[in-house]
């Protein structure tokens, strides 16, 4: 690292075109853990509608890229007309190894932080963004500096999220959940791959039940071109469209699992289990190695479902919120 004498003055600046792939270099290298790849920044960033080339604070020590603090804010409502007038969302930051332990960090997100309250966001959370979330929040055992950072800048946990894996070589069905399967079909509930028509049913039931940004994931990623057999939805005998789980819908990435939904009043039924089982045996047909997701609740129905599928946890993020004036 640069003797503190003759360190060049770092300046703090919005994103200009040339920037791209220096701060995809310095992401990989901060964030060793969680790198990018120049086409997922693309994606989650520079194409997000909400994207303000002036929210996305660079850091740049004569012409090195050295860090970055992404504010964000909405520009387009996730559904109907709500811009959500006093949320701001920080999805990542990050500082070079070689330019840290000199306050760079702070700099770039009280940056940050000061652009999102000149647009009059009064509550900002780390780093839960939808729809195009890098991670669910801070993971605080890989990054305890950045935690230690945030809670200095006002930021106070609102709640944890776990991610989870689990393997697949040698999967199957369990027989008991095969057995659950031809009962409720003989009974009239149908487990299928939605047709086109279907999908208006299952944008309605995610939206409208689990909010608005299942049902934009899950329009997007079959808009951009994931085949719908990823998908596996379950009708009562009455027709009426009541769950549904997938996989490959972030990234197109094959062996992420999720999102998955029952309605509230067809939970205890075994639904979700089963639906988790059916996505399962497809992966597991696609020739997945294993199944993995980022966002759950320890304590939550979700979570227990998980880990009696033989799920575990392998990382807890922090949702984090810093509420209130500059």
């Amino acid at each position: 690292m640069t003797d503190s004498a003759t360190t060049t003055r770092v300046d703090i600046r919005g994103f200009r075109a040339g920037d791209g792939p220096r701060v995809v270099e310095v992401w990989r290298r901060s964030a060793p853990g969680d790198p990018v790849t120049a086409d997922r920044f693309r994606s989650l960033v520079l194409l997000d509608p909400n994207f303000d080339p002036e929210g996305l604070r660079v850091a740049v020590e004569g012409e090195r890229v050295v860090g970055a603090a992404y504010a964000v804010r909405r520009r387009t409502p996730m559904a109907g007309t709500d811009l959500e007038p006093q949320q701001g969302w920080i999805p990542f930051f990050f500082v070079d190894p070689d330019a840290r332990r000199r306050g760079l960090g702070r700099r770039l997100l009280t940056e940050a932080l000061d652009w999102l309250h000149g647009h009059g966001r009064t509550r900002v959370d780390f780093s839960s963004y939808t729809p195009d979330y890098v991670l669910p929040g801070l993971d605080a055992e890989a990054y305890p500096e950045a935690a230690l950072l945030l809670e200095s800048l006002g930021f106070r946990t609102l709640y944890e999220a776990e991610a989870m894996d689990r393997g697949l070589v040698g999967y199957r069905v369990p027989e008991d959940v095969a057995r659950r399967v031809r009962e409720l079909t003989a009974r009239g509930y149908r487990f299928a791959t939605p047709s086109d028509d279907d999908l208006v049913d299952l944008f309605a039931l995610a939206g409208d039940h689990f909010g608005p940004d299942w049902a934009c994931t899950i329009r997007a990623s079959v808009a951009t071109g994931t085949p719908v057999d990823r998908i596996v939805v379950a009708r009562e005998p009455s027709g009426r469209l009541v769950g549904w789980a997938m996989h490959g819908a972030f990234d197109a990435v094959d062996e992420r699992f999720g999102p998955i939904g029952v309605l509230e009043e067809m939970r205890g039924t075994g639904l979700g289990e089963i639906l988790l089982h059916l996505v399962l045996e497809r992966m597991r047909a696609r020739r997945a190695h294993s199944a993995w997701f980022l966002w759950t609740g320890a304590q939550s129905p979700a979570g227990h479902m998980y880990r009696k599928t033989g799920f575990t946890t392998t990382r807890v993020f922090r949702v984090m919120r810093r509420e209130g004036a500059r």
